[in-house]
């Protein structure tokens, strides 16, 4: 797969042309998936109000236990899993580092927002309550939440499929808060300067990801994706489990029964059609795949979606 190719299918920009920014407020209402692997070339910003998850980043995996903030740095494959049942709540502010740059070259443009955007500086990976910068970078993370919305708090929404903002003035807060960040951690000293470098291992887990996502309606054979990564197929099986956390079938799979679900949600198709649709040969297989992930029947899924829809 060619360089362009896969960077064609990652996950596209956030926020608009001309305001590159966006904010996410996701709700687990069960053990499981919340935020599914991607990459992005924005930075972000996550808040975890409390509860156990799971973040995983690139092939790190690190347990969330407590109210904590977390940085994804540009090109980071990221994953979050839900460990509890409970109503877990964990927001995101996304944006592109360039929103920040200033016109005149001066030492905040030359020593902090070029080589954040040029990836030579990275964002620290995590942020306890303990730490001083704490607070204030919860506190600026918040202005930026709510200016999204005019000043209307969001704290008992759910915003998954991202919030954008059009109004000027908003934005100058926005823009404030996102300095008033960089500010503190700089102060702080918590960026670390690196070379960017080019992780195989991780562009190869990219290139499998993207391979299944343009072709999960036809079969797939573990075979087809360790050849992307010239790697025989147990190698292959192994390496992909380290980092994603399940089998590659497992994950194909599940990518499968969520485009059904969206399918179910969105459509009037029938469950033949919808198997037959997300690369199911066999409805009996179809209908067993989604009661292990789903924990329901497509037809039970159909008829309860506008109350799940609710509850979230």
């Amino acid at each position: 797969m060619q360089k362009d190719q896969l960077f064609a299918l990652k996950e596209h920009s956030h926020g608009t042309k001309t305001f590159p920014c966006a904010v996410y407020k996701t709700r687990a209402i069960q053990k499981g998936t919340m935020v599914k692997h991607h990459w992005h070339e924005e930075v972000e910003i996550l808040y975890f109000y409390g509860g156990t998850f799971q973040l995983k980043i690139n092939m790190e995996q690190f347990p969330i236990t407590s109210e904590c903030l977390y940085f994804i740095n540009p090109g980071e494959l990221h994953s979050i899993i839900s460990k509890q049942s409970d109503n877990l709540e964990e927001d995101a502010v996304v944006f592109d580092p360039g929103l920040l740059s200033f016109e005149s070259y001066d030492a905040a443009q030359m020593k902090l927002i070029q080589p954040i955007r040029n990836g030579k500086l990275l964002f620290p990976r995590c942020i306890l309550p303990d730490h001083p910068a704490f607070v204030p970078v919860r506190d600026a993370f918040m202005e930026i939440m709510n200016s999204f919305s005019s000043g209307r708090k969001l704290y008992n929404e759910c915003l998954a499929d991202g919030v954008v903002t059009d109004d000027m003035i908003n934005q100058l807060y926005i823009k404030s808060a996102l300095l008033k960040i960089l500010a503190i951690l700089s102060s702080a000293q918590l960026f670390t300067s690196t070379e960017k470098n080019y992780d195989k291992r991780i562009e190869g887990i990219k290139a499998a990801l993207t391979y299944i996502k343009e072709n999960y309606k036809e079969k797939i054979y573990v075979r087809d994706l360790s050849n992307l990564l010239n790697m025989n197929e147990q190698y292959f099986c192994r390496f992909f489990k380290k980092a994603i956390g399940r089998s590659p079938m497992d994950y194909v799979n599940e990518y499968r029964i969520k485009q059904a679900a969206k399918l179910l949600e969105e459509t009037d198709m029938s469950v033949t059609e919808i198997c037959l649709e997300c690369g199911f040969h066999n409805i009996g297989n179809f209908l067993r795949e989604f009661k292990k992930y789903m924990d329901t029947t497509p037809l039970q899924y159909r008829k309860n979606f506008p109350a799940i829809l609710e509850e979230r």
